[in-house]
Formats: C-alpha cells, structure tokens, sequence
C-alpha cells in the first residue's frame, strides 16, 4: 500500500467546508477504493497545516492518522469566508508553500487561495484561474500569469487552479482522478451527488510527471519545459539547464521521470495541444506550431502516437464548444 500525503492549510478566515469537506472527499475516496480493490490501492492521507501562535512556524495540526508529514504529495489552499478580502493567508504561510513546491508536492488552490500561490511566485509564466469577480485583481497584482477565469479550472502540470468558492469539489474529484483512477472519481461523485460531467474533463491536462522524485537537477528542467515547452528543446538545452553532461543528464531523467526526455517533451505538448483542440477553434497547423513544431505532419504523427487518434477525430470526439 502506498500513501499518498494531501496537506490542507487551515488558515485563519479558511472556508471550513472546503478544509473539511476536501478531508471528507479524500477519505471517502479511499473507503470507496477499498470496496472496489481490497488491499492493493493508494491509500490518502489527509493533513490540515497552521501558523503556530509562539513561534509563527506552519505545522501540521491534524493528521487523519497518527503519521504526521514533513513534506507531501500535494497542498491545497482553501478559499476564505473571513472577509480578508484577496491576500488570503498571511506571509507566513508563503515560505511553507514555496518549500513543499520545491520538494516536488503538485500545488492546489481553490478561488482566493490562488493569490497565495502567486504571493510565493508558484504562477509566473503560467496559466491559473480564481474568482471571476477577483479577475481584475488578481491580474493588476500579478500581470505575469496567464489569468484564465473563464475556466473553472486550470490543471498545469504541478499546479491545479479552481476558481469559485465550491470548486473545491473539482479540485477534490480532479486530484482522485489523478492519484487514484477515474472509476473511483466516478464513484466519489455518485456518493457525493455531484454532478462530474464537466468536472471529470482533464482531457487538456492528464499528463502527470513524477515531481517528487528529489532530483533538484530533473525537476529544474521539468519546470522549465512546464513553462517554455513551445521553444525549441534539445538534449544539449536540457543538459545545459539541469548542469549536467549529456550523458549523466539522460541517465538520470529518465531514472528520475520514468521518461526518456524526447519522450517526456512529445507528451507535454501534446497535452498542451489536446487543450487547444479541446476549447479553441484553432486549425491543426497552428496549434502545431504553437506547441513546438515547425512541421505539422510531423506533430500529426506524434500526436497519433501517443493519443492513438488523429487531432482532427481527437477534436470531433472531445471538443467541449463548437469549433
């Protein structure tokens, strides 16, 4: 049995039914998965994590067993009810996140909780969604990320994004379907009467690198293809980006990720490009060249290779507006 470690940060002003109701989703999701495969599955455990009133330091101030993490697989930050207005969680709370981020857990925030995230620089160059009534905000404090609040939410690699108050259910039921399976998603919804059509649609976002896997050098060169994965990429770049020789690079990449890196950068973008052809009436040609490749046909093979459909019966099959 593997655990995995979900810390919620309870804050002062948190919404307690998102930090109780997320460690309710998560143990129920094991309860179910137990019924579905006794005794072979991942096992959540849920933590909620404060600021000490004597020292100021965030510990950890539940745990739904006696183990009590020092680092986890994945942190969320819950929308707040406290009337703090945009700034959410307080200062002390943005080294944690930056701590736990670089130790390879997947960051999550739910509405408000994503200012934290930007707080701490987990956004820049990236896409994320909050509250569509902080839209203006949250952009004139943070002009560096790619604000997409027409989208509930936003799922980018190691940072997931909800945007209303209640999104905290998609969060919960997109995080099941990550780390356990889509069958127990769909059982956590029906438990839950919620509807998941629309919530269960990762289709633009399903690839999950391994983050957590303590090789500093790797996941410095995940995060910058995460962020720059339509520029041309070579073994010599990610080389020179991770510091190390060709062959030490190649060698732990692929013992670190699972991936040869050719193979790791072809999936990137072809997740990036499923969002594309998912939500946008782009033509193939140009989603192509916007995701990296100079030649169409070439990306039409790859993404045929990996998704086992052409883009255009990809599009007719998943397209969620008319293109």
């Amino acid at each position: 049995m593997g655990f995995i470690d979900i810390a919620v940060l309870a804050y002062p002003g948190a919404q307690l039914s998102a930090l109780h109701g997320l460690t309710d989703l998560f143990l129920t999701a094991n309860r179910l998965a137990e019924r579905r495969t006794p005794g072979n599955r991942d096992c959540f455990r849920v933590s909620h994590w404060q600021a000490s009133t004597q020292d100021g330091r965030v510990r950890c101030s539940y745990s739904s067993d006696p183990h009590k993490p020092e680092n986890v697989a994945c942190f969320i930050v819950p929308p707040s009810l406290g009337g703090q207005g945009a700034d959410g969680p307080g200062e002390v709370y943005v080294d944690w996140v930056k701590a736990q981020h670089e130790s390879g857990a997947i960051a999550g925030s739910v509405c408000v909780g994503a200012f934290l995230l930007a707080r701490a620089g987990l956004l820049d160059g990236r896409p994320a969604t909050t509250h569509w009534a902080l839209k203006d905000q949250f952009a004139g404090r943070f002009p560096d990320v790619v604000l997409e609040t027409e989208k509930l939410v936003v799922e980018d690699g190691d940072i997931i994004t909800a945007g209303g108050i209640m999104a905290w259910v998609d969060l919960g039921l997109r995080l099941v379907d990550r780390f356990m399976t889509p069958t127990v998603m769909l059982d956590v919804a029906r438990y839950f009467l919620v509807d998941p059509s629309g919530r269960a649609q990762s289709f633009y976002s399903t690839f999950a690198p391994r983050l957590n896997h303590g090789d500093d050098a790797v996941l410095k060169v995940q995060r910058w293809l995460q962020t720059g994965f339509g520029r041309a990429v070579s073994i010599a770049s990610m080389s020179e980006t991770a510091g190390l020789g060709e062959r030490t690079f190649l060698r732990r990449f692929h013992k670190a990720t699972g991936h040869k890196p050719t193979h790791y950068v072809q999936t990137l973008r072809v997740s990036k490009a499923r969002e594309m052809l998912e939500l946008s009436g782009m033509p193939v040609n140009a989603i192509a060249w916007s995701v990296g490749y100079e030649d169409p046909a070439a990306f039409r093979k790859v993404f045929h290779k990996v998704m086992g459909l052409t883009p255009g019966d990809y599009r007719r099959r998943f397209a969620l507006r008319a293109a």
